[in-house]
């Protein structure tokens, strides 16, 4: 029970993720269906809590922020310009983080529901690939 504790929390810590955590835990022998099920809910446990604390955020963040679009921010803008809420998020897991991907999302103008719906998606479907992957490939190494 503990060794899922650990998967929930660790899950739930940006840069650990689930690319990550599923595959340690897989690897370490425990229940690959329940180290995918309590992965997805640990990462989308802080997902929830930064969509919700968005607003407070963004409040002291405009208190303190500059009027001038940086060279980061602009080249933020054309990716998403480009890729949209939904391009990415569904690559956030594996390139920057889900976090960091729902972060600039609601941060370049996406909507609170628009990114929980979007991020369930991507890491579900994250968590679902990545632990089919590492089971099969676990299991065909082993064989």
């Amino acid at each position: 029970m503990l060794e899922y504790i650990l998967i929930f929390f660790s899950a739930a810590v940006p840069w650990f993720e689930i690319a990550f955590v599923i595959p340690v835990g897989i690897l370490s022998g425990l229940n690959p269906i329940l180290v995918i099920f309590v992965a997805f809910i640990g990462n989308m446990t802080t997902i929830i809590a930064l969509i919700i604390g968005y607003d407070k955020f963004k409040g002291w963040l405009g208190k303190r922020s500059k009027k001038k679009e940086s060279k980061r921010q602009a080249k933020a803008h054309t990716l998403w310009n480009r890729y949209g809420l939904p391009g990415m998020v569904l690559l956030g897991p594996i390139l920057i983080g889900s976090h960091i991907a729902a972060f600039i999302g609601m941060t370049l103008g996406a909507t609170k529901r628009s990114t929980f719906v979007w991020s369930s998606f991507s890491i579900g479907a994250w968590s679902l690939a990545i632990g089919i992957l590492t089971t099969f490939g676990f299991d065909f190494f082993t064989n």
